[in-house]
């Protein structure tokens, strides 16, 4: 008897305990003010990274005061209290805490610099209940399997399992012009990353040193990888480069792999923790933020957020996402899975701000998918802003296969990447410069609607659009420059080829739409090519891309039709 009880205490002691871990005691503490802070927007290489400093000067941002951190001697008073401070939060100027013993908080809420303390429900385990975030994934049969043998005759094959969710935004015209994501930096706030350390479809991720680090805001120190599989999947459809089996639609940009959400629980904390993530994304330069997560309701229903919150400016992670976007970074969010919920069929927070890319999801066909989430915002603007695959996309599995899954978790993905590659191609554009872009070349943009916002984009034409609003965009090339003349021309042109373009010699001329007008193949061996023909005569006066392809190397330059 005596060691059955030591076991049924041992056990009890377990439960106690690990129930301690899954409902902690957390709260928000909000300061009044920066006052007296060493800090000051004079110095801001204190505590912006150059990167993070040169994208505001790049596009006139200024520094002002929700950029300084917050005070550390509050946060310092604060943890001399005896409370474990967990993130802390520049933007809204105050810091998460855990703490068992609610006379602190007491005692906190006394100290002159506090202005109010916020205590968030308990937590509960659920993992065993499926979430609505993560819903419409878990639902669809995942059956894994690779393309038999790697093959890349056609650019269909070149992309494997993920050719259909690129091909449909015209996403293959940027990555064949040489843009592919390289020098972006993309922040994934999402609530793990398993796999991601072996899985091959991110073997050049990792050997080319572009995963740039991690951190977890919802255990501080954790390990960002094991706690769950929805981040490697979104991952996936950005980074996945395996030629023949999948490639994602930003290959070679480099990325921060975050953590702000605990994925089996829905505490409003984790609106918080994007906020903070958020923060942490813009003071190391990230470009892009994905975050395929979004906030309505809360397992303590007093926090959940009825529809009039879908306004732009109530939910926290809403605020911090349009923060975001002021500070110059490109915020694609998830509408979110509760198109088909009669009750509340709308998107969620923060995919209700007003700067927010927010991705809806159609199926391979663009039909939109039932559960995509739906707009308008509770102030009447239009949501969705844009559409990508959803249903049925080609993700990551946990072992070296790829599988399906629906879900705007990964509508979002597909399009952030893609933006990486357009704003790689036109570095002067603003964020939101990026999104009219896409709104105004896309499927539905005469006649956008609350079902799919401005439909579904093409990324040749956002481009192109780009390069009439800001001039012929920046030239990816693998190889060495070369010599045209005449240029203007009026029939033809004769171009000397660069010493290492070897094999045939491919020469193709593109419209600034996109369009390809004109191509011809020359055999190897010719160092000077006259390229004549009546459609070169025929063609509309203007600019026109002129690519040259031989055996591994792609170079680019500018014609001009006279």
């Amino acid at each position: 008897m005596k060691k059955v009880f030591l076991f049924l205490l041992l056990l009890l002691f377990t439960v106690v305990t690990a129930f301690a871990q899954i409902a902690p005691n957390k709260y928000y503490i909000q300061f009044t003010d920066k006052k007296n802070s060493p800090y000051s927007i004079e110095h801001p290489e204190e505590f912006l990274t150059a990167r993070a400093l040169a994208r505001r000067a790049r596009f006139h941002i200024p520094i002002k005061e929700n950029d300084l951190p917050v005070n550390p001697q509050y946060v310092d008073s604060v943890a001399e209290t005896g409370v474990k401070i967990l993130n802390t939060s520049r933007w809204l100027n105050g810091v998460t805490v855990y703490t068992t013993d609610t006379a602190l908080i007491d005692s906190i809420r006394h100290f002159s610099f506090v202005e109010s303390t916020l205590k968030f429900a308990p937590v509960r385990n659920q993992k065993n209940k499926k979430r609505n975030k993560f819903e419409i994934e878990k639902q669809l049969p995942a059956t894994s399997y690779r393309v038999g043998i790697k093959s890349s005759d056609t650019l269909e094959k070149l992309y494997g399992s993920a050719w259909t969710q690129i091909n449909q935004i015209n996403g293959t015209f940027l990555h064949e012009k040489g843009f592919r994501g390289e020098g972006m930096v993309i922040a994934v706030l999402d609530a793990g990353y398993s796999s991601v350390p072996t899985q091959p479809l991110f073997d050049s991720l990792r050997n080319d040193q572009r995963i740039l680090g991690t951190k977890d805001f919802v255990n501080p120190g954790g390990d960002v990888y094991p706690p769950h599989y929805h981040g490697r999947m979104v991952l996936s459809c950005m980074a996945a480069d395996d030629p023949g089996i999948m490639v994602g639609t930003a290959p070679k940009a480099s990325y921060w792999l975050l953590r702000s959400e605990d994925a089996y629980t829905e505490n409003v904390i984790e609106e918080y923790n994007w906020v903070s993530a958020a923060e942490f994304a813009d003071s190391v330069g990230a470009d892009i933020i994905n975050s395929s997560l979004g906030y309505i309701d809360f397992d303590d229903t007093t926090f959940s957020h009825p529809y009039s919150d879908m306004n732009g400016h109530t939910c926290i992670s809403t605020i911090g996402a349009e923060i975001a976007a002021s500070k110059g970074i490109l915020v694609v969010n998830s509408a979110g899975n509760s198109g088909q919920n009669t009750s509340f069929p709308w998107m969620g927070a923060p995919a209700d701000g007003d700067s927010v890319l927010t991705a809806g999801a159609v199926t391979a066909t663009g039909i939109r998918a039932s559960f995509s989430s739906i707009g308008p915002t509770y102030d009447g603007r239009i949501k969705p802003t844009l559409m990508a695959m959803g249903e049925s996309d080609a993700v990551a599995d946990a072992v070296d296969s790829v599988v399906r899954a629906s879900g705007t978790s990964f509508s979002s993905p597909v399009l952030a990447g893609m933006c990486a590659c357009l704003w790689e191609a036109h570095p002067d554009a603003t964020n939101m410069q990026i999104i009219e872009a896409l709104k105004k070349t896309a499927s539905l943009a005469d006649s956008p609607n609350n079902l799919m916002g401005w439909g579904i984009p093409d990324f040749a034409q956002a481009d192109a659009y780009l390069t009439q609003l800001l001039g012929i965009p920046v030239l990816k090339t693998t190889g060495k420059n070369f010599k045209v003349w005449p240029n203007p021309f009026t029939d033809g042109f004769s171009l000397e080829t660069p010493p290492d373009l070897t094999g045939d010699v491919t020469v193709m001329l593109f419209s600034l739409e996109g369009e390809k007008v004109f191509s011809r193949t020359f055999r190897s061996g010719q160092s000077q090519l006259l390229v004549s023909d009546p459609v070169l005569a025929r063609l509309p006066h203007g600019v026109y891309l002129l690519k040259l392809t031989g055996t591994g190397t792609v170079s680019y330059g500018k014609v001009i039709k006279r």
